[in-house]
């Protein structure tokens, strides 16, 4: 039999063994315990990990789906489409139900447009005149069915009725084709971009019509009821969501005439190249490029207006003109810019051309159902100043739209300081309403009023206060293939309107009221 003193040493060295035991399961639990929350953490950072790749994927994936195409939100800048709007493949019109072709595109539509002008200022006498203007326009081209080789045809017709003005080429040009061109398409000549986007190179010759940059030096015209026509070469490589493209132009002007055949301009050759840099299109996308408008005064037959030229207009120039536009939207602040320069050199006839113009504009787009976009701009294109008799310092616009300066169409893009506050917003789905006031001064107040009828104060003594203008536009769907657009603007002269001796005498205010419909075949 085991003693009591031998009976209680085995408990107590139980009792040790059972507490060293108990001791090393609490600190293997323990130690368990911890590893499991470390591979926890680990789990939960894996996680965190492949959630940022899968965003990062999926922003990847919308950035190749886009490119590095960023669309400009500076008021009246963005470019008709290439091809226009109003042309879709035929297997995407309701005549895929007639047709399964995929290689031809077709378009046709017809704009009318009432106008009510009280005081045109473009005119030099003071009535009301209310004119219709009708425009038709039908398209077809030939896509992918015989690449390289594709066609395009664009045929106009442009009328204006009951006016009290004779007819000009700003509002007629009857049954003329304004692009009928051959082009050489190739779409994989080059690498792909590094988001994986073609960039093909085409190679066109013909008549052509499209724009440039914000359409302030070349321009479609798509406001006015014909349209600014080129006839030569183009080069294009690259495409819009490509990270760059270089457009590469030898043209001569289409001379409009009224009834007649409209012809080239022989006597103006048109050479220009430009460069979009879109690397950096989240923060900005550049613009350089280069125009040189070259004119041999002996074969100058007509003036743009298609009109005999005067023999003061039968003139050699060079003209010059080099720039760099860029813009782009500041992240997700709702803010956006857009900032362009051009400096002009060269030769106007005997005089040397010295001119610029610059153009700047901020806007905010705020975070609301109706979106709304605020924006200050400010534009300058000089002009002659007093007693710089061997230069010529008044900016050439080439063959740019004038409308995004005043609704009116009262400012051209020469001797013209604007400054322009607007708001653009959105009610409702497809309903768009612009508002905005603008102050005009001439740059030099002894140089012209070009847009309004040529009036000039070689003394200057008229100031350069051009006026004020407010206007209104609301553009909205009324049914299927049918638009509307209705506007107003009112214009106030300055001291150099109430000043100058051609409308001294003359009302110093105008209104312009028009409504417009717009029927798309398809």
């Amino acid at each position: 039999m085991f003693k009591k003193t031998g009976i209680i040493q085995l408990l107590i060295a139980s009792g040790l063994a059972l507490s060293s035991s108990y001791g090393y399961s609490a600190e293997e639990a323990s130690a368990s315990s911890s590893t499991l929350s470390a591979e926890e953490l680990d789990q939960q950072e894996r996680i965190k990990a492949r959630k940022a790749e899968l965003k990062a994927e999926a922003a990847a994936a919308k950035k190749a789906e886009v490119g590095y195409w960023v669309a400009p939100r500076a008021y009246g800048t963005t470019r008709e489409s290439e091809p226009p709007k109003f042309v879709k493949p035929i297997n995407k019109t309701w005549l895929k139900d007639y047709t399964d072709i995929d290689w031809l595109d077709v378009g046709a539509d017809y704009r009318f447009r009432y106008e009510n002008r009280e005081n045109d200022f473009r005119r030099g006498v003071n009535v009301t005149d209310e004119p219709f203007l009708l425009r038709s326009r039908i398209y077809v081209a030939v896509r992918n069915k015989f690449d390289p080789l594709r066609f395009t045809l664009e045929a106009e017709d442009a009328r204006r009725n009951h006016s009290n003005f004779a007819r000009d080429n700003r509002d007629v040009d009857l049954a003329e084709p304004i692009q009928a061109y051959a082009e050489l398409y190739f779409k994989d000549f080059l690498p792909k971009d590094d988001l994986g986007a073609e960039r093909p190179v085409s190679i066109k010759a013909g008549r052509m019509a499209f724009e440039q940059l914000d359409r302030r030096l070349i321009a479609r015209n798509e406001w006015r009821n014909t349209t600014n026509t080129f006839q030569g070469f183009r080069a294009t490589i690259g495409q819009h969501r490509n990270d760059w493209e270089l457009d590469l132009l030898a043209l001569q002007p289409i001379v409009r005439f009224t009834e007649e055949l409209n012809q080239r301009d022989k006597a103006q050759w048109f050479y220009g190249a430009v460069f979009d840099w879109r690397k950096w299109s989240d923060v900005i996308t550049l613009s350089p490029s280069y125009f040189y408008l070259k004119q041999d005064g002996d074969e100058v037959k007509y003036t743009a207006n298609g009109v005999p030229a005067t023999a003061a207009q039968r003139i050699d120039r060079e003209i010059h003109t080099a720039g760099l536009r860029g813009y782009g939207v500041v992240g997700k602040t709702g803010f956006d810019y857009d900032a362009s320069y051009y400096r002009q050199w060269g030769e106007d006839g005997t005089r040397d051309q010295r001119a610029y113009s610059y153009v700047a504009e901020v806007g905010y787009t705020a975070e609301h159902a109706w979106k709304p976009r605020f924006s200050a701009n400010y534009g300058v294109a000089s002009g002659n100043k007093q007693g710089t008799t061997g230069t010529t310092e008044r900016f050439d616009r080439l063959f740019g739209f004038a409308r995004p300066w005043s609704s009116n169409d009262y400012i051209q893009m020469e001797n013209i300081n604007a400054t322009k506050i607007r708001a653009e917003f959105s009610p409702f789905t497809g309903v768009n309403i612009d508002t905005g006031y603008s102050w005009y001064k001439l740059d030099s107040a002894t140089d012209r009023w070009g847009a309004g009828n040529n009036l000039q104060d070689t003394t200057g003594r008229s100031g350069r206060d051009l006026g004020e203008e407010w206007d209104l536009r609301v553009r909205f769907p009324v049914v299927d293939k049918v638009s509307a657009n209705v506007g107003y603007a009112y214009f106030k002269g300055g001291d150099f309107v109430q000043n100058a001796a051609a409308t001294r005498n003359r009302k110093d205010t105008s209104n312009f009221f028009y409504v417009e419909l717009t029927v798309s075949a398809f």
